[in-house]
């Protein structure tokens, strides 16, 4: 659940789980003539976080340009929406349920009745979407959204002036997921399930990791877990993303001015993670 935070748009006290005084890390990046910061995001927080650093506050008021993993708008939300529809549905007279062992697919049904998602849907959905909506039923009942995640916050402080760019389409961005062999979007689906049912505080001390600057433990609970449950999904949601954002990135440090880049906290952390490939093309990098 918690790495798909970008398409799940569709913690439960988190606020008192996190540290009172919430210091999210930074990366800053250089060369001769230009400088990016990085920051990480979780794209869905409850109300009344106070998670922004000062030196991410002080980026976004001196930035020329703003990066995000998606454009952002309602627009966007909408076609996201829309293609999820059209491609997450499986053909008439198939069933979710029968594609998983009997044992899954009584526990699949047990964390939906927990959650209140409609069975009867998501017994039509396709392994990826039947994810993600499980996931939104998680922050929703958790009071979490996109209205109070960190891309919001963001976009609205930012200067009106400031480009906003994207590295990523809707399109691009869902067929990662419904592109995916069947195999692996099961897999990814029955650790989701399982996550839910044994760990309902998951996303909660997810958050407080964030907040806290926790790294280790935010590659132990969001990114291990689907390194083992499916090395091909990982390497497609994220070291594959990582190098073709990083290849765009480079690109503009070749420019000049001053950017802010804000994507999902997982792309940011370890050896594969966009400051460690960024500082070995030669880049000045400092952060955690």
């Amino acid at each position: 659940m918690r790495r798909l935070l970008p398409l799940a748009a569709y913690l439960t006290a988190i606020a008192c789980a996190a540290p009172a005084a919430a210091q999210p890390p930074v990366w800053v990046v250089k060369d001769a003539d230009s400088e990016m910061v990085l920051f990480g995001s979780v794209h869905v927080l409850p109300p009344g976080l106070a998670w922004r650093p000062p030196a991410l506050t002080a980026a976004l008021k001196a930035a020329d340009d703003l990066w995000f993993e998606l454009p952002t708008g309602a627009d966007v939300e909408r076609e996201s929406a829309r293609l999820a529809g059209e491609r997450g549905v499986l053909p008439p007279g198939q069933s979710l349920f029968a594609r998983l062992p009997p044992q899954d697919a009584a526990r699949l049904i047990r964390v939906a009745e927990a959650y209140k998602v409609d069975k009867a849907a998501l017994d039509r959905f396709e392994p990826w979407l039947a994810e993600l909506a499980l996931a939104g039923a998680a922050f929703r009942r958790s009071g979490a959204g996109l209205q109070d995640g960190v891309e919001k916050a963001i976009e609205a402080a930012a200067p009106a002036g400031a480009v906003r760019q994207a590295l990523e389409t809707p399109a691009e961005q869902l067929a990662i997921f419904d592109e995916a062999p069947e195999a692996d979007q099961l897999a990814s689906l029955r650790e989701t399930v399982r996550e839910m049912d044994e760990d309902p505080q998951a996303f909660d001390k997810l958050v407080a990791a964030w907040a806290a600057g926790d790294l280790d433990m935010i590659d132990r609970e969001a990114l291990q877990p689907l390194r083992r449950a499916s090395p091909l999904l990982f390497r497609r949601l994220v070291d594959e993303r990582n190098a073709r954002w990083t290849a765009r990135l480079d690109q503009r440090l070749k420019g000049r001015g001053r950017t802010v880049v804000v994507v999902g906290m997982g792309h940011l952390i370890g050896p594969g993670g966009v400051p460690a490939r960024l500082r070995a093309l030669g880049y000045s990098v400092t952060g955690p």
